[in-house]
């Protein structure tokens, strides 16, 4: 709870780290046992846009080779905590997509991830009442459902414990150099900071500009979700089922099914929300896919996935600011990665030692510096 007036100040600082999601929680969660940290969240609530609003589910290829080392090294970290929960994901393709589905095979298990091809047997064994022309699929047995909740209050509450200090409805709307480090302002109140970390999400490009510095492209891109009630039922043992063109997915929940017409929808930083044109695209998709009826329509909502220009993430220092450390550009794999990223993240901003954990992730990959315009 915010109290302090708008000339006090809340507290001096290692590090303030903007937004209090999936990535904010998990950063302060690993740089706390080493350092002050303020974590500033504008919403009541963290994890309110993105992290609220995921699809949860951990898959080996979900992000592509660039993303593959976070999500193999998180997926540890997972499973080892419990938040995982087998479930399996099929990318089903129809005889025009054989060459791209081998082709998907043949690069991840390169990379060291475990797939299948499956002929349309194995097809209909795992998911009943598919339509004729799907033939072809690329079998995951790995992939997993995530307890999201789960896992962003296990960071919040490990942060807590090793004293992270939380702002909720703490909108920043002023940030200025205050001598060595930063002074962060919001409508109730102001604290400093030697490093302040930008995990704002959708909003990073413009808390870079509240800095002074250029934005570096992230691009919020909108996902709509709808969930179904069909007949029949999906069964519980459904793998998440994706075309192998990006165009559709869906998987079970609780009885019902979440489905997604797998769009990017450029997008502003905001509260998103589903436009009837996305929904109608899903409906229609997935009617291409199942013979299934169905019954209602139950819930419908949206997230933003943000991007940085070649889709993957921005951990580091920027170059052209003392003290600015991007954690943000996280896509749809964010919270799949969020263990080793945070780890890595927390690593870079501290000068901590590489552990089990990120030892084998090339830091340099997910720089700032790669962009032309730093």
């Amino acid at each position: 709870m915010n109290q302090f007036a708008s000339d006090d100040i809340a507290g001096e600082f290692d590090v303030a780290i903007i937004g209090a999601g999936m990535a904010g929680a998990s950063l302060a969660a690993e740089c706390a046992p080493y350092a002050r940290v303020l974590l500033v969240e504008a919403e009541d609530t963290p994890g309110y846009h993105t992290t609220g609003r995921s699809a949860a589910f951990w898959e080996e290829t979900y992000g592509g080779p660039g993303v593959f080392p976070l999500t193999m090294a998180s997926g540890r970290f997972l499973k080892e905590g419990g938040f995982l929960s087998p479930r399996g994901a099929l990318n089903i393709g129809t005889a025009a997509d054989r060459d791209k589905v081998e082709a998907f095979i043949e690069k991840f298990t390169a990379l060291g991830a475990t797939l299948h091809l499956q002929n349309r047997a194995a097809l209909d064994a795992r998911v009943p009442g598919l339509r004729g022309d799907w033939v072809v699929g690329a079998w995951e047995p790995e992939c997993a459902d995530i307890d999201v909740a789960g896992l962003h209050q296990h960071y919040l509450a490990a942060s807590r414990r090793t004293g992270t200090v939380l702002r909720v409805r703490a909108r920043v709307e002023r940030i200025e150099r205050d001598g060595a480090g930063w002074r962060i302002s919001w409508a109730d109140g102001a604290a400093r900071a030697g490093i302040l970390a930008n995990a704002a999400g959708a909003w990073a490009d413009g808390v870079a500009e509240l800095v002074g510095v250029g934005p570096l492209g992230i691009q919020p891109l909108r996902r709509t979700i709808v969930q179904l009630r069909t007949d029949p039922a999906p069964l519980d043992t459904l793998p998440l089922t994706l075309g192998i063109n990006e165009d559709f997915y869906f998987k079970p929940q609780g009885g019902r099914l979440w489905l997604s017409p797998h769009d990017e929808i450029p997008d502003v930083a905001g509260d998103a929300a589903p436009e009837e044109l996305d929904i109608a695209i899903a409906i229609d998709r997935f009617e291409q896919v199942v013979d299934w009826k169905i019954a209602a329509m139950e819930r419908r909502w949206a997230g933003l996935r943000s991007f940085a220009p070649d889709r993957l993430p921005v951990y580091g220092f920027d170059p052209r600011a003392d003290g600015l450390f991007w954690f943000a550009g996280q896509g749809g794999f964010g919270i799949q990665t969020a263990p080793a990223a945070a780890r890595l993240g927390a690593q870079l901003l501290l000068g901590l030692p590489r552990d089990g954990l990120t030892q084998e992730i090339d830091a340099a990959f997910y720089a700032p510096a790669r962009f032309a315009t730093v």
